[in-house]
């Protein structure tokens, strides 16, 4: 028995061809054109309320009504983004992120940055730096500064990826940040 034909996501998700019919899905296969039934279960959870209506300006919408939204903050270094491969430097940001929101467990920001009624509307800005020296330049200024924060240091390398801060308010974090770039 041959294995299933790759679904190519992208041609899929352009051509929004899918077959409901007899309680099952039935998707077209890129290679052949032809519908055959999904073999894996594909669960779509609708987006909350709370995170349809804060995204993707929910910063944006949360200043303007005067609050002072919890933000994270995840620097990746950009000369990695160009030579490694993008899940990599994904992935180290991730491990940063959750590292500092880890060793921050007891504070009160990072409570309620993942609270309940806060779970679905995490709001985090991604940054990019050029390279080790910045990233461990903008490590010493938030430390100077007294910003917690996880620099990730990829072992057994000894390779300093990426950094991120625990949740903090906007306005007690932002000017850290204000002349680094969107990661894009």
């Amino acid at each position: 028995m041959m294995p299933a034909p790759f679904l190519s996501l992208p041609r899929f998700t352009n051509s929004l061809a899918a077959v409901f019919s007899g309680g099952k899905v039935r998707v077209p296969i890129a290679s052949s054109g032809r519908f055959q039934p999904l073999k894996r279960s594909i669960l779509i959870l609708p987006m909350s309320q709370s995170a349809a209506s804060e995204a993707p300006d929910g910063i944006a919408e949360a200043e303007k009504s005067g609050r002072d939204v919890l933000v994270q903050y995840v620097v990746l270094r950009r000369d990695l983004i160009d030579s490694w491969p993008l899940g990599s430097v994904v992935t180290q940001g991730c491990h940063a992120s959750v590292c500092a929101i880890w060793m921050s467990k007891d504070d009160a920001h990072t409570a309620e940055y993942c609270s309940a009624s806060n779970i679905d509307s995490m709001h985090k800005v991604t940054l990019e730096v050029k390279g080790e020296t910045q990233i461990l330049n903008l490590s010493e200024k938030l430390k100077t500064g007294g910003i917690d924060h996880k620099l990730w240091i990829e072992q057994p390398e000894n390779i300093p990826t990426c950094l991120a801060t625990k949740p903090y308010p906007k306005s007690t974090v932002s000017s850290y940040f204000k002349k680094l770039k969107l990661c894009k």
